[in-house]
Formats: C-alpha cells, sequence, structure tokens
C-alpha cells in the first residue's frame, strides 16, 4: 500500500485526531467520514425515472411558486 503526504490546517488536524478511535488510522478516520456523507441529489438525479410532460410543468410551477413567494397548493 502506498503512502501520501498532505498538508492540513491546525484546526482541520484537531478535527480529525477528535474523530479518531484508539484502533484508527488516520486513513481509516478520512474513509469512515467520506463513506457516511449522504449521496448528492446529483447523483440521485433521474433514479425515479422519467416524467411527463404535464408532471414536468406541475412541478416547474410549483417551484416558480415556491423562489417567488406565490402560495403553493
Amino acid at each position: 500500500m502506498g503512502q501520501r503526504t498532505i498538508a492540513l490546517r491546525e484546526d482541520l488536524y484537531r478535527r480529525l485526531r477528535k474523530e479518531k478511535g484508539a484502533d484508527e488510522s488516520f486513513s481509516d478516520v478520512i474513509q469512515r467520514l467520506l463513506e457516511s456523507r449522504q449521496p448528492s441529489l446529483l447523483k440521485s438525479a433521474g433514479a425515479w425515472g422519467p416524467i411527463s410532460e404535464r408532471e414536468y410543468r406541475r412541478i416547474r410551477s410549483r417551484l416558480d411558486a415556491i423562489r417567488h413567494g406565490g402560495a403553493v397548493r
């Protein structure tokens, strides 16, 4: 397994050190934290399949109303 040296700000190093368990390496901590993150919304785009033009217009209308302070039913 290879190694890399990275530079961290002191405050970030302290935060990682607090997250680190007794039996964990810093690599383990970083991996655990990265894997526990919620997936981004973009990764979920299209997960529910295509929508109809009618449904798209309905969603778009609701979003526009929210953005412009209109009432949403």
